[in-house]
């Protein structure tokens, strides 16, 4: 598989008055970089990277160092490109930018394989376990950086009541912008407004030290939780590893790693139940395979991190179906040992928008894409439209 050209798109989309916040940072905008790849059949390809900060870093590392690396290629199938991009970017590049450059191009050249051979990227990557899988909705952001209990916990409960009646039976809310007493009365409101039989996750987006996100963690095994997500920064692994061995709620993270590399440490460490990398950071479809191998090596289940656009999601979908029960059992349980995806509901035009089809919510599903390479088709329409020169 020859690539002839390949194409770089800046995508940002203003929120205006629907901007939110994590523990980390405001959103006043979604954005994104996508990368368009055309080989010498004239068949295309998609792919994605340069979610979580500014996308300008991973157009520089795709145009100017790795696209020429790609195109001189003979052959740029998914494992010869990437063992042969990381290679030659390895003294300078094993985590953050040129990795997340890596993912965006990775999963191009597996939408442009499938395309090709007439077959959808799960079938490549092995097989389906599942032809849809089970979504939770990531929500429960923050309006305001204060706290105000009259004004925020009615909107909290509202805003989870909401995610219910849209057919999510599990929800993930977001925790460690506030003091822990202001966010206990935050996870409370939601669990009560719930009910004690609904799924419920948090993620602290690495806002505590060590004893900070015991106390939370605590708050969360009260009130029921399922999964703590980043509850320390992603270089405490003693610390992450201290919440494990004191903690019962399931210790997730990884969206902030990086490789096999990286994983590895993570796993070794003892940091994690749940392994979360992210499709379009981690290394593309091909480094998430060999994580989601060494993830089983250590008992540790995979739910991947879902933060982007339409074409991000559908890859993750992608890489779900082809993930087995962690451990095997008669029964697949969603989240037990069934992989999950993460279904954002943030604003976010690029998720909603960029595809001719939108990705949507069945009965608390989402469907695995069926067509040849990732399945879905871009809208070009919406990508001049938030494309910036």
């Amino acid at each position: 598989m020859k690539i002839d050209r390949v194409e770089t798109f800046v995508l940002k989309a203003p929120l205006g008055d629907a901007r939110f916040y994590s523990s980390q940072a405001a959103f006043p905008e979604r954005n994104s970089l996508l990368v368009r790849l055309t080989s010498s059949d004239g068949l295309v390809g998609w792919g994605e990277g340069g979610q979580y900060g500014p996308p300008e870093p991973v157009k520089a590392a795709v145009d100017d160092v790795l696209a020429p690396i790609l195109c001189s290629l003979p052959d740029a199938s998914p494992a010869v490109a990437w063992d042969t991009a990381y290679g030659r970017t390895r003294d300078f590049g094993q985590k953050g930018t040129f990795v997340e450059a890596i993912s965006a191009l990775d999963i191009a050249l597996w939408d442009l394989w499938g395309k090709a051979l007439g077959a959808p990227v799960s079938t490549l990557l092995g097989g389906r376990f599942r032809e849809r899988v089970k979504a939770y909705g990531t929500g429960g952001y923050y309006s305001h950086t204060d706290f105000d209990a009259a004004r925020d916990l009615p909107a909290l409960a509202e805003a989870a009541a909401g995610y219910a009646g849209d057919g999510f039976g599990i929800l993930k809310m977001k925790v460690g912008l506030l003091p822990v007493h202001e966010d206990a009365r935050r996870v409370r409101t939601v669990r009560e407004t719930l009910g004690n039989d609904f799924a419920l996750l948090a993620d602290a987006n690495h806002a505590y030290n060590a004893g900070a996100a015991l106390a939370m963690g605590r708050v969360l095994e009260e009130a029921g939780f399922l999964m703590f997500e980043e509850p320390v920064p992603p270089e405490d692994r003693a610390g992450y590893a201290r919440l494990r061995s004191r903690l019962d709620v399931p210790i997730a993270g990884g969206e902030a790693e990086f490789t096999r590399y990286g994983f590895r440490d993570l796993f070794e460490a003892g940091c994690v139940d749940i392994a979360q990398p992210d499709v379009c950071v981690c290394g593309g479809l091909s480094e998430l395979q060999r994580i989601a191998a060494l993830a089983s090596a250590h008992d540790v289940r995979v739910v991947p991190h879902v933060w982007g656009s339409g074409i991000a999601l559908s890859a993750a979908l992608h890489a779900c179906s082809t993930l087995p029960l962690t451990p095997y059992a008669l029964r697949p349980v969603p989240l037990q040992n069934e992989p999950v995806i993460e279904f954002d509901r943030t604003p976010n035009p690029l998720r909603d928008d960029l595809l001719t089809e939108p990705l949507t919510l069945r009965d608390g599903y989402v469907d695995v894409p069926a067509g040849p390479g990732l399945g879905v088709e871009v809208d070009l329409d919406v990508v001049e439209r938030y494309r910036i020169a």
